[in-house]
């Protein structure tokens, strides 16, 4: 479940808590929502420390130092023999 899964979780919650007087019999809505918006912030703590963990951390890039010499091509050097 993603991050906007959870947020709809605790909106639905919140809505069966908070904005309806319906009800049912055997159902208790308050709890329903309770329970909803509080799985909703379970989801959302757990995907964000998931998220925290899987930033990319680029390796620092090495410089190139020229010191000014170039490779001899001494004909053998190379494999070739030439």
């Amino acid at each position: 479940m993603g991050l906007g899964g959870c947020i709809i979780l605790i909106a639905v919650g919140a809505i069966l808590t908070f904005a309806t007087d319906w009800d049912m019999q055997g159902v208790n809505l308050d709890l329903v929502g309770v329970i909803l918006m509080i799985v909703g912030l379970i989801g959302v703590t757990t995907f964000s420390s998931i998220a925290r963990r899987r930033r990319v951390v680029v390796p620092p890039t090495t410089s190139v130092v020229d010191d000014g010499r170039r490779p001899t091509r001494d004909g053998y050097s190379d494999g070739y023999g030439v």
